[in-house]
């Protein structure tokens, strides 16, 4: 898990009450120059959404399952990370 994900996700999402469940998937390097750790939303899925952690040197797909992907889409943009 890349470096600063499990606490957002512990602090952040888990305890939000239309999370059910989130899975950390595939890590990959990246060869960006990004100073930070991030979370962005990606996609709507069948069960939930797709996000991406960004950290440096390094994304990390992360699906949640959801039983309201608009009120997580927003709790994600209007986070500072």
């Amino acid at each position: 898990m890349i470096h600063g994900l499990r606490k957002y996700l512990e602090e952040e999402l888990e305890p939000l009450e239309y999370v059910k469940a989130i899975f950390p998937a595939e890590i990959k390097h990246a060869k960006s120059s990004s100073s930070g750790f991030k979370v962005r939303f990606k996609y709507k899925t069948k069960t939930g959404a797709k996000l991406i952690a960004y950290a440096p040197g390094a994304v990390q797909e992360v699906f949640v399952v959801t039983s309201n992907t608009e009120a997580l889409k927003e709790k994600l943009s209007n986070s500072s990370r």
